[in-house]
């Protein structure tokens, strides 16, 4: 293999796979970078084995072929070398020598074949989202999603798209964040439900982020799932299982409501915070007549206390919270004004952006009280 390529094509391509490839394993060969050329183009792979992305740059190919490269090293070496074409051949044993300028460096590479291969994108029953849309789904409920291990199903949001709407649904056990669009056409499933793992919903919207494309085109086979992005395809495990039953949990008689601006609870939470059980994150909110009291209390660091004024008039209530998982909504809400919703102490508080009945986006998290 030989080829030359500039250096903000291959920059471009390496920064996108940053994400996927394996920093600390035990299988060496994921810590590498599959490059292939052929034709005009320079296709480059990485996988952890549960992701993968696969991606291209145009090339200038002397000699088609193919070889693996130590990816961060890699990375790291082409961002710094001056602006201008490089040059990659692959030498005896595996050794790929790279030129750039007055810049010459070997790299020691491994055998091809130990290189895993990827599964290849469907060639029917694809559905198009748009970008923009599956963007604002993955920040509304991605921080929602379980940590533990142990609980398989939760490590991932259920996707579910149907002719009329998507949803996106998140919960680990304490609290759920679900969102909803309607108005999408998706006239060819009748109801689609799909478990993204959590590393797959960060580098997709990594991949958003950093791309031009209005829309992202996703598929699915018995165990992966893949997402095509302009000229890049993600390609993710699926999480298998049964996802809660989300709907029984979403409340149905949260009476009592104050709405307030989002950056007046925010700013308070985070004073108080700072006085709450350090474990626990435990902060206590009490509705009386005209006031939203937030407080928290503990024996190591001391105690604090701040008022919101509102326009509430129903009967008083107490409710404790953790107060990281009321700040996660807070700024997944993003400003404007956010209504709290409450049944009694010990049910189930309900969260949304306070906003009129065509917003474009249903928001609403729902989160497990604290006995305090």
């Amino acid at each position: 293999m030989e080829i030359t390529v500039t250096k903000s094509d291959l920059l471009r391509e390496l920064t996108a796979t940053q994400g996927v490839v394996e920093r600390k394993t035990t299988i060496p060969i994921l810590s590498h970078f599959l490059f292939e050329a052929a034709g005009d183009k320079l296709a480059i792979t990485a996988t952890d084995l549960d992701l993968g992305l696969r991606t291209s740059c145009p090339a200038r190919v002397k000699k088609e072929g193919s070889c693996t490269i130590p990816a961060r090293k890699l990375y790291d070496y082409v961002k710094l070398l001056p602006d201008g074409d490089i040059t990659i051949k692959l030498l005896e044993n595996h050794w790929v020598n790279i030129r750039s300028g007055r810049s010459n460096t070997k790299m020691v590479g491994m055998a091809r074949s130990n290189f895993p291969a990827l599964p290849t994108f469907p060639t029917a029953g694809t559905l198009k989202i748009p970008g923009q849309v599956l963007r604002t789904l993955i920040a509304k409920t991605i921080f929602a999603i379980s940590n533990e291990e142990s609980r398989y199903t939760l490590n991932g949001a259920l996707m579910v798209l149907k002719p009329e709407s998507i949803t996106m649904v998140a919960t680990d056990g304490h609290r759920l964040a679900h969102i909803e669009k309607a108005h999408e056409t998706f006239p060819d499933v009748s109801e689609l439900k799909t478990l993204v793992p959590k590393k797959a919903m960060a580098e997709l919207n990594a991949l958003l982020n950093q791309s031009e494309e209005d829309s992202v085109e996703f598929g699915k086979d018995e165990s992966t799932l893949f997402f095509r992005i302009g000229g890049r395809i993600l390609t993710s495990r699926q999480l298998t299982g049964q996802f809660p039953n989300y709907e029984a949990v979403l409340p149905r008689d949260n009476t009592k409501f104050v709405t307030v601006r989002c950056e007046d609870i925010s700013s308070a939470i985070q004073r108080v915070a700072q006085f709450a059980d350090e474990r626990s994150g435990a902060i206590k909110l009490r509705l009386e007549k005209g006031a939203l009291t937030v407080s928290s209390s503990s024996a190591e660091t001391g105690e604090s206390e701040d008022s919101i004024e509102t326009t509430y008039q129903a009967d008083p209530i107490v409710i404790g919270f953790n107060s990281q998982y009321l700040l996660d909504f807070l700024k997944a809400a993003t400003g404007g004004d956010v209504r709290f919703e409450f049944k009694d102490s010990q049910s189930a508080g309900q969260l949304r952006p306070d906003e009129n009945g065509d917003a474009e986006f249903k928001y609403r998290y729902v989160v497990m009280p604290m006995r305090i």
